[in-house]
């Protein structure tokens, strides 16, 4: 994915995964348990080699434990979570219990199947859970002490923030997950939104479902969700990455694929296009015109749609004409749709107009 900025910009500033704060907080928060001072700035170590160092916002010693909070920085990405208040509390464990991990406030819990957790399960992910052993492992090693610990991750405000996700279609509920697999948060790179696509189409295959649908956006949700009658796991809002679906599904099939949006988004589709942001993909209303000329237009429409200002203005010189280029434009992102996603999946389109009516298919 590129950058969503100016050229001539800065270059954008990555930033830290709940992962890698949670993994931070819990360093700090059991150094301080096992007699230290709480580390500040406390440094780890990523799964890339980088080493960065974590400012603390929050610590606490009581009877037992310790806590420490760090503020998580999402650099210059639009992240639900940036500015949250990561916290992880470390408690000492019954002997030959090991490392266990705990959802606190703010962190959800795993309700349904086909995530990489099991169900009752902290929405803790594995490679989080895994930087927070290895930290634990040295520090019990320097100390001299069994690895007995429970390490509680809570996120303040977090059940509120995961109402913004996708937690609660995927069935996890109570709030947000602890996510990273890098403990690097790349500006723009939207890999969140297609990691939860992937976790979509997981937990509907674990669920049993043989038909999924991609919207590019709630309208198109909504028209499908009306005309299909799934049950609600069904539906992946995959935005503008129908490539990241795509992709997925070509490997981890379904029986049947419905991809629903707007006419200007399969446009670009129709073309070829995996990326439907109008940053990083244009409609082509040349192709557009020729399309339009093919299925029987006259030459006044379509010199009009040569030089129309978007996609949905050759729509309408079309439905003066009553031609069906929804239909058509529907069809050709169908056959590029399934020379991605492979044979193993019949896949249909639905095209929705801004009023969230159904105006083009491929049948």
């Amino acid at each position: 994915m590129s950058n969503a900025h100016a050229p001539d910009a800065p270059p954008l500033r990555r930033g830290w995964t709940t992962g890698a704060c949670a993994t931070a907080a819990a360093k700090a928060a059991l150094a301080a348990l096992l007699g230290d001072e709480f580390p500040n700035p406390v440094s780890i170590v990523l799964p890339g080699g980088q080493q960065p160092a974590f400012a603390l916002a929050e610590e606490r010693r009581g009877d037992g434990f310790a806590e420490a909070g760090i503020i998580k920085d999402a650099g210059d990405d639009p992240d639900v979570t940036h500015g949250a208040l990561v916290l992880a509390r470390v408690e000492a464990a019954a002997p030959g219990t090991g490392i266990s991990f705990r959802a606190g406030e703010g962190v959800g819990t795993v309700t349904k199947p086909g995530l990489p957790l099991a169900v009752g399960e902290p929405a803790i992910n594995p490679v989080p859970r895994r930087m927070m052993t290895e930290v634990a492992t040295e520090i019990a090693a320097a100390h001299g002490v069994s690895l007995d610990f429970r390490i509680t991750i809570s996120v303040r405000d977090g059940e509120r923030l995961a109402e913004r996700t996708w937690n609660p279609r995927l069935g996890i509920m109570g709030g947000l997950s602890i996510l990273g697999t890098t403990g690097i948060v790349v500006p723009y790179s939207c890999s969140a939104w297609i990691h939860s696509i992937h976790r979509g189409i997981d937990v509907a295959r674990a669920l049993g479902l043989r038909h999924v649908v991609g919207s590019t956006g709630d309208l198109s949700e909504k028209a499908a969700m009306a005309r299909l009658g799934l049950p609600p796991e069904a539906y992946l809002d995959m935005g503008d990455f129908v490539g990241g679906l795509l992709k997925y599904l070509r490997v981890h099939p379904v029986a049947r694929l419905t991809l629903a949006g707007g006419f200007g988004k399969f446009a670009k589709l129709a073309e070829g296009a995996m990326d439907l942001h109008s940053g990083r993909s244009g409609v082509d209303v040349k192709s557009l015109g020729i399309l339009l000329r093919n299925l029987g237009a006259s030459p006044y429409s379509v010199a009009q749609a040569a030089n129309a200002e978007s996609a949905n203005a050759v729509l309408q010189i079309a439905g003066a004409e009553g031609i069906g280029l929804a239909d058509a434009v529907a069809r050709r992102a169908r056959e590029v749709a399934k020379g991605v996603v492979g044979h193993a999946t019949q896949v249909d389109v639905l095209v929705v107009d801004r009023t969230g009516a159904i105006v083009g298919e491929s049948g």
